[in-house]
């Protein structure tokens, strides 16, 4: 599992497989989540299994110190 943090888009990025190739990504689920300014998507494989977790507006929803350790 990876984790990435891009401060600038305020997006971060978990990664339950080694990585996901260009394409690799056959369906994303957008999370009815009821917060504002914050999306979770979930990426799906050609296979059905999750592959990923987007978190847009991701220091609204994920602790500061997961967010500063990402680096």
């Amino acid at each position: 599992m990876k984790f990435t943090h891009d401060p600038q888009a305020d997006a971060a990025k978990i990664y339950l497989v080694d990585s996901i190739q260009p394409g690799g990504v056959e369906k994303s689920h957008v999370c009815d989540i009821e917060l504002p300014n914050c999306s979770v998507v979930l990426d799906f494989d050609a296979e059905h299994k999750l592959i990923g977790i987007e978190i847009l507006g991701a220091s609204r929803l994920l602790p500061d110190q997961m967010l500063t350790s990402s680096g």
